[in-house]
């Protein structure tokens, strides 16, 4: 057995070497010559050097597709439709496509890579997207591994966007990394403060982006952002509201809680914001402010990891293990929530099973 077993292994590392190979040949050595992308029946028409994927060949000309992952093809948000020249569906593609969308030759632009002419159709509004250039005004530590990172407009010098979508940050290259690449984050700031915007960013371990955000990047650095993207934003209605946020998943929820600030809106709305322990909490200040503007406003903080120096006399437990003690009927409900996948997953099977329409659960599927 144990013969049979390296002899898998062997076979599967070889299989790997020589599709690696074949990459690094396609990369180096084949000449695709000059292909054209036709868009949306020939509205739009660009011509690029053959080889590249067809989501980076579209940002070079400034046509942004939304990308949490930046080109990776692990978040499955930037399909495009593929009419004509994408090749046969990739491995790497289909958990990411519906039935119906890979019927109606729908790709994850990352995965298409261009060798000849082809054919696409994107959604008009994504020709409205655009690329920003700005500098850095202000960072803060919010908890040991979380900024607040504020970005002053420089050109264009404003911007326009609905509380609750997300920007794409440019990171350049830098020692670790050794070209371009771009991540999504929420905007936390409200939308009526149109001359700068605020991302919240969380550190992550080995991070590409997050590693040059929170150790290379200084107040008075000038990068480039580009969107704004994502469907996550206010619907208007008179129902009740509950918005449930773990660690950075609480900027989009500060958007949204400005937004009814401003405009006056006084629906019931319950917060629910947790991490693990005390000093992963941030923001708390500023959620109390908002609730003398928004008296129908309750927040609940929770800490499912409590230790003693923090002292906790708020409520403890997970944020699911809140909703579901709060949340009785989802008949009059709306659900907005930010947080880890698995967190994310867990409110929506809680809000179903409460009787909250699917259709009125939101989240952005990158977080």
């Amino acid at each position: 057995m144990l013969q049979i077993a390296l002899g898998l292994l062997a076979l599967s590392a070889f299989a790997g070497f020589l599709a690696l190979c074949l990459e690094v040949a396609d990369a180096y050595f084949a000449d695709y010559g000059e292909c054209r992308v036709r868009i949306n029946e020939g509205e739009k028409e660009l011509v690029a050097e053959g080889g590249a994927n067809l989501l980076s060949i579209l940002s070079d000309q400034h046509i942004f597709i939304p990308s949490a992952c930046g080109g990776r093809g692990s978040c499955g948000l930037c399909k495009v439709k593929v009419l004509e020249g994408a090749g046969p569906l990739l491995p790497t593609e289909t958990p990411y496509l519906e039935p119906e969308e890979i019927d109606n030759n729908v790709r994850l632009s990352c995965q298409v890579k261009v060798r000849n002419d082809v054919k696409i159709e994107i959604p008009p509004e994504l020709f409205l997207i655009k690329e920003y250039k700005v500098r850095v005004v202000g960072i803060r530590d919010l908890t040991p591994d979380t900024k607040e990172f504020r970005f002053q407009l420089l050109e264009p010098d404003t911007i326009s966007f609905k509380a609750g979508q997300y920007l794409q940050v440019n990171i350049p290259e830098y020692e670790g990394c050794d070209e371009p690449i771009y991540r999504a984050y929420s905007i936390a700031s409200p939308e009526t403060k149109r001359e700068e915007v605020t991302l919240i960013i969380t550190r992550v371990p080995q991070g590409i982006a997050t590693t040059y955000l929170h150790d290379f990047l200084q107040e008075g650095d000038e990068i480039t952002l580009n969107g704004p993207y994502g469907e996550f934003y206010l619907r208007e209605s008179d129902r009740d509201i509950f918005m449930v946020a773990t660690g950075s998943g609480l900027a989009p929820i500060m958007s949204l809680l400005y937004k009814m600030a401003d405009e006056g809106i006084q629906r019931k709305t319950t917060v629910i914001f947790g991490d693990r322990t005390r000093n992963d909490l941030f923001y708390l200040e500023e959620l109390e402010a908002l609730t003398q503007r928004i008296p129908s406003l309750e927040i609940i903080p929770t800490l499912s990891r409590p230790v003693a120096e923090d002292r906790w006399k708020g409520r403890k437990g997970r944020v699911t293990e809140a909703l579901k003690e709060r949340l009785k009927d989802g008949d009059n409900t709306e659900i907005y929530v930010c947080g880890n996948p698995a967190m994310v997953e867990s409110v929506e099977k809680i809000a179903l099973e409460s009787g909250v329409p699917g259709d009125r659960i939101f989240y952005d599927k990158y977080a």
